[in-house]
């Protein structure tokens, strides 16, 4: 790996880290479009990297994560069931699934069919809900969401466990746990963003423990230039989707995910 390497990974990471669409599965098949091999310092470049993406929601959003201690607590409760899956599968994920492009694959295909089956079941919930509501005396609003609870908090970090998968996608999970338990999407999108805080940072720290830190000059720099690269483009894609989110739905991300995974299907063919 070089630094052109490392800036164009940053990129990628910067961009897809919160969108629904897998940063650690476009990593891993970017990194097989520049023949990067799979090496264990890559494999831990493309997981230290996300720290950046996670600094910009830091600097974003750190004044409502002060001043909201529900907020917080909803965070822990998220990341514990997620901690203890990583924990207890790192080894695993790391040297049988992280790197393997058919895992990511077939992940951001089944991924991407969800996502857009899940949307038309909450638009169809939605639509007759409204129907209901609209036929009734009551004052509730067709488009009423339930508030953040401890119970919900940690389902959704449930969902989030299941992005251990390489290209499952973290951000597609919990914002689509979320939802599916009547929390708002722009909601749910902010959590994911903080949710991404914890969970990334120990997973970060994890590998690095694991590595022992034993890096060259060289390394060192891409895993710097990386980290750079991946925060300024994170700034940008974390206040695009939340404009993107007030007015869209994710059935986009879903068509682009089947798309990706059936033209990288038949490049590594």
């Amino acid at each position: 790996m070089n630094v052109i390497h490392a800036v164009i990974l940053g990129i990628v990471e910067g961009i897809t880290e919160f969108l629904p669409i897998s940063s650690t599965g476009h990593l891993i098949l970017v990194s097989n479009i520049l023949q990067i091999a799979q090496t264990d310092f890559v494999k831990t470049f493309e997981i230290a990297i996300q720290s950046g993406a996670i600094l910009a929601v830091i600097a974003l959003y750190w004044r409502r994560i002060m001043q909201n201690v529900q907020l917080f607590r909803h965070v822990v409760v998220a990341f514990i069931p997620t901690g203890i899956v990583g924990f207890v599968l790192y080894k695993l994920i790391k040297h049988y699934l992280l790197g393997n492009s058919m895992v990511v694959v077939v992940s951001l295909l089944v991924g991407g069919v969800a996502l857009i089956g899940i949307e038309m079941l909450l638009a169809k919930k939605a639509k007759k809900k409204s129907i209901l509501e609209d036929g009734s005396t009551t004052s509730h609003t067709p488009h009423a969401t339930s508030p953040m609870s401890y119970e919900k908090a940690a389902i959704i970090g449930l969902f989030q466990s299941i992005a251990v998968i390489p290209g499952v996608s973290r951000s597609a999970s919990t914002i689509v746990g979320a939802m599916l338990l009547g929390v708002d999407r722009t909601t749910a999108t902010e959590f994911s963003f903080l949710l991404a805080v914890p969970t990334m940072l120990a997973a970060t720290a994890l590998d690095l423990k694991d590595s022992s830190f034993s890096f060259g000059t060289n390394e060192w720099i891409a895993l710097g230039v990386g980290f750079i690269v991946a925060f300024a483009v994170a700034i940008v894609a974390i206040k695009w989707l939340v404009k993107y989110v007030q007015t869209h739905n994710f059935i986009a991300f879903g068509i682009y995910r089947i798309i990706i995974a059936i033209i990288f299907s038949l490049i590594l063919k």
